[in-house]
């Protein structure tokens, strides 16, 4: 055999073992790929059994029912039957209707004012001074057309009383002795107009004296002296706190059970008890755009323990001979405009929408007219996350947890 033969057979022989070399290898690979496959399929049917298989001796059963809610005595109530005394409140601040404002009745100048803010004063007492030079020239120029008056009667009166002897001799006619009587008349209306016009200014005079009208308190002084004034000019206001109202609004569906001369309990802020007051008057009709109608209440204020502009809130009780069905206010909820209640119902919780009529904020009930039997069992507040038609029922005491499904539960988490 040649050389070039000999390196064609182990050419040969090369390509051979080449060809057979990677199937085992390939054989490996998929020997290796199937095994972790199956071992993870192994694993994960393991896993799903494994629940299975330790509640396999409990068997198949329904499912769990839902744990009832339980509510104690004390969360619970029924509707109660009583009168319950309607009340009727409104707010307002307290004003004085007894209030003059002092203006300046002619312009002037300021000259003093002998009062100051908070002093009292008596009706008719001096209060200041304005120059009145200038009504006093007018009096004065009144004063001479009186007498200029006076002077042209007087000398009409001797014509006329001379003309009267002459007509009767016949030396004038009628007419003149007529003329005579025009201008005599004419004379006494001239002197009369200047005795009017006399009295007007002198009254203009007496009342620009700045005095005070009504007695009481000094609440503001609007000028200061030396200040030019004009006529109708504020000047002061005096306040007469002796008497109080108390000016307030109530419903229209209300009003009809107020009447003028009622009592009314009325709490001025800053006092501890309430003061004993009266319906005055209401108003005719409501205001525009609402439907709230006026109530004024008067307050004896003697002592002036209250000032205007204090906050007051008057409350009147009306008595009630019926018995009405009534809950406590926390029983009551209310959403979208509606009032509900929960109640336990066969056992079981039931929302059911109610109507109310009257509240009693000092009593904290409130009456239920429709929507609730009287002997159905309410929860008497409110709790949180309710579902209707959920289980629920009333026990004289809780129980306490099951003790040995805790233990079991904490053996479960702990492995």
């Amino acid at each position: 055999m040649t050389t070039s033969d000999n390196q064609g057979f182990i050419g040969s022989q090369g390509l051979e073992t080449s060809g057979a070399g990677p199937q085992p290898r390939a054989n490996k690979r998929r020997l290796w790929v199937g095994g972790t496959i199956g071992i993870v399929l192994v694993a994960g049917i393991a896993l799903a059994l494994a629940p299975r298989s330790g509640n396999g001796s409990k068997g198949p059963g329904p499912k769990d029912k839902p744990v009832a809610l339980e509510f104690v005595p004390s969360e619970v109530v029924k509707p109660s039957l009583a009168p319950m005394p309607l009340v009727i409140e409104f707010s307002g601040p307290l004003v004085a209707p007894r209030t003059a404002v002092i203006r300046a009745k002619a312009s002037g100048t300021l000259l003093g004012l002998s009062v100051a803010e908070g002093a009292r004063v008596k009706a008719g007492q001096s209060l200041g001074d304005i120059d009145l030079a200038d009504l006093q020239t007018r009096v004065a120029d009144r004063s001479a057309a009186v007498e200029q008056a006076q002077v042209n009667l007087a000398d009409a009166e001797r014509q006329h009383a001379a003309n009267n002897g002459l007509a009767s001799q016949n030396f004038i006619s009628t007419t003149a002795l007529q003329s005579s009587q025009a201008k005599l008349d004419a004379a006494r209306a001239q002197l009369k107009s200047a005795q009017a016009q006399l009295a007007t200014t002198k009254l203009g005079v007496r009342e620009a004296a700045l005095v005070s009208p009504i007695a009481g308190i000094v609440g503001k002084r609007h000028v200061v002296p030396g200040e030019k004034v004009s006529a109708e000019q504020q000047l002061l206001t005096v306040v007469d706190l002796s008497t109080l109202e108390l000016a307030g609004t109530v419903g229209t569906h209300e009003v009809s059970r107020l009447s003028p001369g009622q009592q009314v309990l009325v709490k001025v802020e800053g006092q501890d008890k309430p003061v004993n007051g009266r319906i005055d008057r209401i108003a005719p009709a409501a205001e525009a755009g609402t439907r709230a109608i006026g109530v004024v209440v008067v307050l004896d204020n003697k002592q002036e323990q209250f000032r205007a502009g204090q906050y007051a809130q008057a409350t009147v009780k009306l008595g009630d001979d019926t018995s009405r069905m009534s809950l406590p206010m926390s029983a009551v909820g209310q959403a979208s405009g509606q009032d509900y209640v929960w109640t336990v119902e066969n056992d079981a919780l039931v929302r059911r929408i109610i109507i109310t009529g009257r509240r009693d904020p000092n009593g904290g009930r409130i009456e239920v007219t429709k929507g609730l039997q009287p002997d159905v069992t309410v929860l008497a507040a409110r709790f949180d996350n309710l579902k209707e038609g959920a289980p629920a029922k009333v026990v004289a005491q809780r129980a306490a947890p099951n003790a040995s499904a805790a233990a079991s539960n904490g053996t479960a988490g702990k492995s």
